[in-house]
């Protein structure tokens, strides 16, 4: 039996740098407190620690406040990393400045090719596929250049269109466990993975939609009661993480790791 897509033994993440308060927003909810979200960060990369994973630390990027959501520039699988090209103008350079670090780990690093833009944030793997959410940030051009890379990996892949005002694919969306997704009801709706038994996130809740399954544990936002109880029930070991500040800079827990 192949290993569980949600199992991991080593992840990448970044030190936030003081440029972060900086970072991209779509709704502006004000600067993050730097102390605070520094703490937040270094929470969950003890989580990440406990809960049995290996994680190699970066150093911050001053030049790309949002450079410690290492998620977006690159995909990593255990057979090879690929490089993408954000959708954000200011993001750009993320990738080069990752690539160093991803040929030391992996033994195959790919580049995407052609002229469009693709943001790691948009990509769900499942057991069967790898999915890919059209949005402000990835492309069609883009996503059809990403297609073509991941079937040479031998992956199959089908590209989505989410509902309108998703950011990410995986702002609205999350594996639980391998054929388990938390989503919003908005992207239930839309019944982009019909293979997959969908838990709704209750209303009003909708940002913790973005969790992440690590080994044993489900790692979601603190502050989200109902979601928490939700998925106690279904027998998940929920971990409670201090989200506030980097939720400001629209972000959430896939998005400051990447990991195999």
């Amino acid at each position: 039996m192949p290993p569980s897509v949600t199992s991991f033994t080593h992840a990448i993440a970044r030190r936030p740098g003081d440029s972060v308060i900086h970072g991209l927003r779509v709704v502006d909810r004000g600067a993050p407190d730097l102390a605070s979200l520094r703490r937040e960060h270094a929470g969950y990369v003890d989580t990440l620690t406990r809960v049995g994973v290996t994680v190699e630390m970066l150093e911050p990027l001053e030049s790309y406040p949002d450079s410690m959501f290492v998620e977006d520039p690159a995909l990593v699988f255990r057979e090879a990393a690929i490089l993408l090209r954000p959708g954000a103008p200011s993001r750009r350079g993320e990738g080069a400045a990752l690539e160093p670090s991803l040929r030391t780990l992996f033994p195959e690093v790919l580049s995407l090719p052609g002229e469009g833009h693709a943001d790691g944030g948009d990509v769900l793997l499942t057991p069967e596929a790898v999915y890919i959410g059209l949005s402000a940030r990835t492309d069609a051009g883009g996503a059809a250049a990403l297609v073509r890379l991941l079937g040479s990996l031998g992956r199959r892949v089908h590209v989505v269109t989410p509902p309108a005002g998703v950011l990410h694919l995986k702002t609205a969306c999350s594996l639980v466990e391998d054929h388990t997704l938390l989503a919003t009801r908005a992207l239930a709706e839309a019944a982009l993975f019909p293979d997959l038994d969908v838990v709704v996130v209750p209303e009003g809740e909708e940002p913790v939609a973005n969790a992440l399954r690590v080994n044993g544990a489900v790692l979601i936002a603190d502050g989200f009661p109902k979601t928490a109880a939700l998925l106690a029930r279904r027998g998940y070991d929920v971990r409670l993480l201090a989200l506030d500040q980097v939720m400001k800079l629209d972000a959430g827990l896939s998005c400051m790791s990447l990991r195999w």
